[in-house]
């Protein structure tokens, strides 16, 4: 249950209560963003072939033009024949750079499109660019190359939705540390969290559900993870976190029939 305190006319929140009311849909949005046609499309303008070049090329590119095992170690949940085929692919179209701006061109252009127009994306900005400046960069590769990717200075709604993907990879980044600091492959963190038949959907080729005895273990990891975390929203004051929270409801709400 995500906890506010009133006082007077403002609501206050907890570090890990913020943590907990954004961090699920922070990353479905941004799964929307990578899942959806309309993205695929924009790589196929840009000269991918169908499948994940575009995917792998542009999102993992801000690692610059890395092997194909060492982009899997950085990402790590999904499987390897995924991202080599999706890296490889898309190696024949563009450098690893000049993809990795082309997708931060697709995250802005899907932002516009899907933010709605009440939502304060100056305010949202001003606390996103907070959090993410708040940041540790160190053993999360992925999530500072795209923390230094720009954003163009007149584009707020572009920007926020790059900020989400910023904040997504944060998250993402430290779940992949407390995943493997708590004993668990990222493979067998994916079967547990998605079950063996989805996992086959990141590109993880015949799973077998792992053993009950490991799924305390992923529940530690996600503890670790909003751990790992909380030095970011403990940049933010109790009011701030309140509006933060708020603003991502806001911000990645389904539109309205």
């Amino acid at each position: 249950m995500t906890c506010y305190v009133t006082v007077g006319d403002r609501q206050r929140m907890e570090i890990f209560d913020c943590i907990a009311a954004v961090a699920r849909p922070i990353h479905d949005f941004g799964d929307e963003f990578m899942s959806d046609e309309v993205t695929a499309a924009l790589g196929l303008r840009a000269g991918f072939s169908p499948g994940r070049g575009f995917y792998c090329r542009g999102r993992f590119g801000v690692l610059g033009e890395a092997p194909a095992p060492v982009v899997q170690a950085v990402q790590g949940f999904l499987g390897p024949h995924l991202v080599t085929a999706g890296w490889l692919d898309g190696r024949a179209v563009m450098p690893a750079e000049e993809a990795a701006s082309c997708y931060a061109q697709a995250v802005r252009t899907w932002g516009r499109d899907h933010i709605p127009a009440r939502v304060d994306v100056e305010h949202f900005n001003r606390l996103a660019q907070q959090l993410i400046d708040a940041a540790d960069g160190d053993a999360l590769p992925l999530f500072a190359g795209w923390r230094a990717q720009p954003c163009p200075a007149d584009d707020p709604v572009g920007t926020a939705m790059q900020r989400v993907h910023v904040l997504r990879e944060h998250r993402g980044a430290c779940h992949l540390a407390a995943v493997r600091l708590c004993g668990l492959s990222a493979r067998a963190a994916m079967i547990i969290n998605l079950g063996a038949e989805r996992a086959t959907h990141y590109g993880w080729q015949e799973p077998h559900p792992v053993t009950a005895a490991l799924i305390p273990r992923w529940r530690r990891a996600e503890q670790l993870t909003d751990e790992l975390q909380a030095p970011l929203y403990g940049t933010l004051n109790d009011r701030q976190r309140a509006e933060f929270a708020r603003m991502v409801d806001a911000l990645t709400a389904p539109p309205t029939p």
